[in-house]
């Protein structure tokens, strides 16, 4: 084969591109058919950002140009046959009526969308035609980021019947939920009732029926055997978790069981090594007291990875952006180059202890953190440095359902003094967040991206009762991972004392001066 004849078998091979119609018709046809950027971005396997683009000013290329313009034909098709039809219907009763209705499909005007701002300043389209929120499934009248979602979790509810709403035409349901847990029959419950058939047992009415009926099921398996029923209940907290985490999710249009692609940045180097991610855990002693002698209170943050799950999660595949603009509406990592610490002798550095300078990866949590810090209320830094991000649109919202229910279970068995549900209940949360990641003990969920966000969050909150500790005049000795904060003073009157997940409780008291620290053995 000649040189010639190649290039003429390169240019066979080179088809016609798929021809699309201009953007703000691709857009128009979308909206016409109520059907939101998630959905169709989730059918042709891209993000609703990229999507975005398109319906904006790009265009794709290749084999996805062809599937969107498959698509795009396919619903003008669909929409000019149903405003036919819907024209005939009427029309055929009264042939004598003057026909209002046209032959082709008729669009919602680009200007009946509005563009407003919540609280936060952030955008948030208002829609015409409500679309399924992602986070419960009910009607929402407003999109964020590409995602249509209620704005508080009071407007965020479950269907009334508790079961998912049927998807609109032509959006994939969330995954099935796996059967929920249930209380084996007791042993002697063998007699047949005359009475119509039905379950031995009713299905739990909500998730803390079925954390409630777990605990129940192992203290009659290990017959009143505390040890032995909690043993057996933390053996089985990370399906247990996913469990609770699919009942909270009832009639979700999001599905948070699920692989999506993920940078480099966020995957092992090793197998036993780490990824690239800073989660910036507080790691701080105060190196020099006030003269004189006093008196430290070592206070234990409770639930510290539970208050973290509300936390600006992402819903979308991670998309790769440079320069120094930051999206409130998206959540991700971030490369920066942080800010100087110039508050060392007092205050912990918010990207916790490194040694290494220069820019390195961090997570959402940490980087609003420092752009707080560097704002007009506190002045505590220069604001960082973005150079790239790996992000897509958020919400706080995703995990809160899950996160209530486990905080509701640990507050009744604090109040009932249920030691074998509080420990279910904390092994629960705290294993669902170390196994998002590549583990081996949770295969449905590999989202790293949420376990260092998570994580990071609860550092974020550390440091931030730090803050508020040095500004009442409390002296920070110490703040260590996420619930461990050494005080010197009056901290009752800063901090609530208590068991639950708002308050903290003492975990230790101990003398020290400015050159030693002595314990007293008066700790907890």
């Amino acid at each position: 084969m000649s040189d010639f004849d190649a290039i003429d078998s390169l240019l066979d091979a080179v088809g016609p591109q798929a021809q699309l119609p201009p953007c703000h018709v691709r857009r128009e046809l979308r909206e016409q058919a109520r059907l939101s950027k998630a959905q169709v971005a989730r059918a042709l396997g891209v993000s609703p950002s990229t999507l975005s683009g398109w319906e904006t000013g790009r265009d794709p290329a290749g084999e996805i140009r062809t599937k969107y313009a498959y698509l795009l034909d396919g619903l003008n098709t669909k929409l000019t046959t149903e405003t036919e039809t819907e024209t005939e219907t009427e029309t055929a009763p009264a042939a004598e009526q003057p026909v209002t209705s046209g032959t082709a499909a008729t669009v919602t005007p680009l200007s009946s969308l509005d563009l407003r701002q919540d609280e936060d300043g952030d955008d948030v389209e208002l829609l015409v035609a409500p679309e399924p929120c992602v986070l419960c499934g009910r009607p929402a009248g407003q999109r964020v980021a590409g995602f249509a979602q209620h704005l508080t979790p009071a407007d965020c509810q479950p269907t009334a019947t508790g079961a998912p709403a049927a998807p609109p035409a032509g959006q994939p349901t969330a995954h099935t939920p796996k059967a929920p847990l249930r209380t084996p029959p007791p042993a002697h419950a063998t007699k047949r009732s005359k009475s119509p058939a039905r379950h031995a047992f009713q299905e739990p009415s909500g998730p803390l029926d079925l954390i409630r009926e777990t605990v129940q099921s192992a203290l009659t398996e290990h017959r009143g055997d505390a040890d032995a029923a909690t043993a057996a209940l933390l053996k089985r907290a990370i399906p247990d978790a996913m469990r609770l985490l699919d009942e909270t999710r009832k009639g979700a249009r999001y599905d948070v069981i699920a692989h999506p692609w993920i940078p480099d940045i966020l995957k092992k180097q090793t197998a036993r090594g780490a990824d690239q991610i800073w989660e910036a855990r507080p790691k701080w002693t105060r190196h020099q007291l006030p003269p004189g002698r006093h008196q430290v209170t070592a206070l234990d943050i409770n639930g510290a990875y539970l208050s973290a799950l509300k936390t600006h999660l992402p819903l979308g595949q991670l998309e790769h952006s440079t320069g120094p603009a930051h999206d409130r509406r998206r959540s991700g990592v971030h490369l920066i180059t942080p800010p100087e610490w110039e508050h060392q002798a007092v205050l912990p550095n918010p990207i916790g202890q490194r040694d290494d300078p220069g820019p390195l990866w961090v997570t959402e949590p940490t980087l609003r953190l420092l752009l707080r810090l560097s704002g007009p209320k506190h002045q505590l830094c220069t604001p960082p440095q973005i150079h790239e991000s790996y992000t897509s649109g958020a919400t706080e919202n995703l995990l809160e359902k899950f996160r209530i229910a486990l905080k509701d279970a640990r507050d009744t068995a604090i109040e009932q003094d249920d030691t074998v549900t509080l420990e279910y209940v904390k092994a629960m949360y705290s294993k669902f967040v170390s196994t998002m990641g590549q583990s081996n003990y949770n295969r449905e969920l590999y989202r790293p991206d949420w376990m260092h966000l998570i994580r990071s969050q609860a550092f974020a909150n550390l440091w931030l009762k730090a803050l508020k500790a040095h500004h009442e005049g409390l002296t920070v000795v110490r703040a260590m991972g996420t619930d461990e904060l050494h005080i010197i003073g009056d901290w009752r009157r800063v901090f609530t004392e208590g068991r639950a997940v708002t308050e903290v409780k003492v975990k230790d008291t101990y003398t020290a001066t400015n050159t030693a620290a002595e314990h007293t053995g008066e700790g907890e």
